[in-house]
């Protein structure tokens, strides 16, 4: 029999404890919801059909998020999942669905979730959010003992964005690498006109030579490049398998001119810093809607517009598995194609 005792003036506490379950308790406002509870619990119990739904009652969507970060997050492919789901986990936690216990998560409070984040982002974007949602709720049923339902699946997702399309528009590349260029350091310690990361412009350079991903980039190591084959290894990639990058003479140029760094990386800066010195390069070029993904897109299409590569060999370079994914990152100039035509 379960035993119902009062605690304080206002507050009943039930308390079931059966041989081959562990003990459960609950606290309510009345009697009566204390009984309901309780008789409910007992008769799981009695058919075998018992949950254990504790841990989903004392830990809220915020702590979960938390510890998916520090536990899954790292484990992923590509050195800057963590860095971008940390900053997703932030974006999740400042809303107030993150202080719902995960039992109390509904297919309603996601879609209000989905709503309050579409008045300001992208659909894509909430939608990666829901997926983190998803992912951790999925990982703290199977492997954490944590019982809960996962209402993401109820929940309609917003159209995802169109396809980008962005290139490089004819005197783009020059002015935004003019920018790139590091400024000189003022008595203050300030600096002038230009960047002030002198790795950013090399990594511009290398992305629209290889068309690397920035993952990819600021993971290289010198050990994994050979400037006389003229090649540099990826051991670790996005889909998951390594690739051999064939180097231009103009790449082979930009990392000879490098300095190297002591912990061995080809580029030892951080993917916040290549964020910051792009945008602020982009804004004092005058260029808009360019992002630095964008380069990967325009270092494809400028591999297929030189006219001496198949698309076979254009994914070796570049690292895709499938055609139809290689296709969506390549889009020719329909004024190129036109002079073809004659």
């Amino acid at each position: 029999m379960p035993t119902i005792r009062k605690r304080g003036d206002y507050q009943y506490q039930a308390i079931i404890r059966r041989r081959g379950f562990p003990e459960q308790s609950k606290t309510f406002i009345s009697r009566r919801d204390a009984e309901a509870w309780a008789s409910r619990i007992e008769s799981e119990m009695l058919r075998g059909v018992f949950i254990d739904r504790s841990e989903a009652e004392r830990t809220t969507l915020g702590e979960l998020i938390d510890r998916y970060v520090r536990e899954i997050s790292p484990t992923k492919r590509g050195a800057l999942s963590l860095a971008n789901e940390s900053c997703v986990a932030r974006i999740i936690k400042r809303d107030p669905v993150s202080e719902y216990k995960v039992a109390a998560l509904s297919g309603k409070l996601l879609a209000e979730y989905r709503d309050r984040r579409l008045q300001r982002v992208s659909g894509s974007t909430v939608n990666r959010e829901l997926t983190i949602i998803s992912h951790a709720l999925n990982i703290a049923r199977k492997e954490w003992g944590i019982e809960c339902d996962n209402p993401v699946a109820y929940v309609r997702r917003p159209r995802e964005n169109p396809a980008r399309n962005r290139r490089l528009q004819p005197g783009e590349r020059e002015r935004l690498l003019a920018e790139l260029e590091v400024g000189e350091r003022n008595a203050d310690g300030t600096f002038g006109e230009g960047a002030r990361n002198h790795w950013t412009k090399p990594l511009v350079e290398m992305a629209l030579e290889t068309a690397m991903r920035r993952g990819e980039l600021l993971t290289l190591r010198w050990p994994d490049v050979d400037l006389k084959k003229r090649v540099a290894r990826l051991h670790v990639t996005k889909n998951g398998e390594g690739r051999t990058v064939p180097l231009s003479s103009t790449a082979i140029a930009v990392l000879e001119a490098l300095p190297r760094a002591i912990d061995g990386r080809v580029f030892p800066t951080t993917a916040e810093a290549l964020k910051k010195g792009f945008t602020r390069a982009c804004e004092r070029a005058g260029i808009q809607g360019l992002r630095f993904h964008d380069l990967r897109h325009e270092a494809t299409s400028l591999l297929f517009e030189r006219g001496v590569f198949d698309m076979m060999e254009v994914a070796t370079i570049t690292g895709h598995k499938t055609l139809s994914m290689l296709r969506r990152y390549t889009h020719l100039r329909a004024e190129d194609l036109a002079r073809k035509l004659g």
